[in-house]
């Protein structure tokens, strides 16, 4: 994945996308990622990638020349991983955390997952959550960490854009994304410090590892961070979206978001400390897009759907240019029409009946119905 050397204002995305398997009839997660998985790949050709638990599959975009691109690619993508889940004998649902059910899930047959479980113990078993990546294609290091430098002071809008898991074992937990309160038990997550330079992440990066809070630099779970395998900034912030509009949405902010900073290299870095910035996510992941949380860039209490007004003006050049805008306005339609996920998973929910939860969370079902809304 490469940015376009001559039109900066248009970089390469990819969405990653992680799925909860569950019973069909009781909404508790089973462990048939491996018959998903193989499903998928012999009867559909469609490459799922296991998860840290036996649970969850992720998706993962090509490389997408537009929001629009990465829209269609989850639409499709999202059915045919809902086929492949029901010949499997589940449910595929689109859930920060799960919502009914134990909260932690058997750990995946993997070299690498059996080590994380062996250093990190229940911490591991008890993260049976699913987020969305965005990763926005940079040219160099550099700009890498510049780009996350100019993307942090942003990160609880975006968080606010797909909060999706407001229930744990059949309870409201009080959150808009319990997946978020769940994550930040990890020693390297949440928002980043403002990076120096690029030698300034690696030497983090080194300590981290050699502190033995993280084994490798995959494991550097910041919410924005330079990727470990691909020449891209990686926004992790948010939970797995409702639908593929969501996601959508999520996708073209962070965009513009980093095509705006490649386009102006003499922009002033926001001085945020981390801490600050670590409230204003917590106030977020609490309230969701229709409460209030600290904005850190005028330093009071505000609505948070207005501090996302606040961003798609700031970006609304950026999203002409690139040709994201449709998506963003479509996008803003269907959360002021029904809601984030979490709002809908709560209306869903009201009589503690179970199948209209899985019908809002089901992948294929909850897009389908965003196919047939108004596109105006």
């Amino acid at each position: 994945m490469q940015a376009s050397s001559n039109d900066l204002w248009s970089p390469t995305i990819g969405v990653e996308e992680e799925f909860l398997l569950v019973d069909p009839q009781t909404g508790v997660p089973v462990n048939r990622a491996e018959d998903v998985v193989a499903v998928a790949r012999e009867q559909f050709g469609l490459e799922l990638e296991h998860e840290l638990t036996g649970a969850q599959v992720e998706i993962n975009t090509p490389v997408c020349d537009s929001a629009e691109q990465a829209r269609q690619e989850l639409l499709e993508t999202r059915r045919v991983v809902a086929r492949a889940a029901r010949l499997a004998g589940c449910r595929a649902i689109a859930v920060g955390a799960p919502p009914l059910g134990d909260a932690s899930g058997e750990i995946t047959d993997s070299l690498r997952y059996r080590r994380i479980a062996r250093e990190f113990g229940a911490l591991a078993e008890q993260q049976l959550i699913c987020g969305c990546h965005v990763h926005v294609a940079v040219p160099d290091r550099e700009t890498a960490v510049r780009v996350c430098n100019h993307v942090r002071p942003w990160l609880p809008v975006l968080a606010a854009v797909t909060t999706n898991s407001p229930f744990s074992g059949g309870a409201d937990s009080g959150f808009a994304s319990w997946r978020a309160t769940v994550w930040s038990r990890w020693p390297v997550s949440g928002p980043p410090p403002v990076f120096e330079s690029w030698q300034h992440y690696e030497e983090l990066c080194a300590t981290m590892i050699e502190a033995g809070t993280a084994l490798d630099r995959a494991m550097v779970y910041w919410d924005v961070r330079p990727a470990t395998e691909l020449p891209t900034v990686e926004v992790r912030v948010a939970d797995v979206a409702v639908t593929a509009d969501d996601a959508a949405l999520l996708a073209a902010l962070v965009r513009a978001l980093v095509a705006q900073v490649m386009a102006d290299e003499d922009a002033e870095v926001p001085q945020i400390p981390q801490e600050t910035l670590r409230q204003a996510c917590w106030g977020v992941a609490n309230e969701g897009l229709r409460g209030n949380a600290w904005d850190v860039l005028t330093g009071e209490l505000r609505p948070v759907r207005d501090q996302l007004d606040d961003l798609v003006r700031r970006l609304t050049p950026v999203l002409e240019a690139n040709g994201d805008l449709p998506v963003v306005r479509r996008g803003l339609r269907v959360l002021d029409r029904e809601g984030t996920g979490a709002d809908r998973q709560r209306r869903a929910f009201g009589t503690g009946q179970v199948e209209p939860l899985l019908a809002v969370l089901d992948i294929d079902a909850a897009d389908a119905v965003e196919e047939e809304a108004p596109a105006s």
